[in-house]
């Protein structure tokens, strides 16, 4: 296994850790906290960078830059016009799985935007189906976008 290999999977492995912290916090409190997002966007960012500049190769880089501003650039849509529907972290994590989905390909990144809606409103029905929730219930979105992310990687 090339050095290459070996970095790309320990950042995953990481990325899932990071990843079952952040599920845990929004279902308990229905928050996607900055210095967790942030960094972590952060730290992708310059991963992103380096492996473009060590491999000769910058289409990922370019591609991850889009996935990160198409992707977020949606959800701060949808926050600006929703009523509270869409948090503030969840727009961050948006950038953050775009940013990861686009370095995977563009495929990755429509079927992991995609299943995060639909898994969350599999969801949220299955809740009202059950008289566990109505209309009004807050549901945190931030678990249905990893495992979307998850399914995008894995997918492609």
């Amino acid at each position: 296994m090339d050095l290459r290999t070996v970095a790309v999977v320990t950042v995953h492995l990481m990325l899932f850790v990071v990843a079952c912290i952040l599920v845990t916090i929004d279902i308990r409190t229905h928050r996607l906290p900055n210095r967790i997002v942030l960094p972590t966007l952060a730290a992708l960012i310059l991963l992103g960078v380096a492996d473009a500049i060590t491999s000769g190769e910058s289409a990922a880089m370019v591609r991850a830059a889009f996935g990160m501003l198409i992707l977020g650039g949606f959800y701060a849509a949808l926050r600006l016009l929703s009523r509270e529907g869409m948090g503030g972290g969840d727009v961050k994590l948006a950038a953050v799985i775009g940013l990861i989905l686009g370095w995977h390909s563009w495929q990755a990144l429509a079927v992991g935007a995609a299943s995060a809606f639909v898994l969350g409103a599999l969801f949220s029905v299955s809740l009202m189906m059950l008289r566990r929730a109505d209309g009004s219930t807050r549901i945190a979105f931030g678990p249905w976008m990893i495992l979307g992310a998850i399914l995008g990687i894995l997918v492609q």
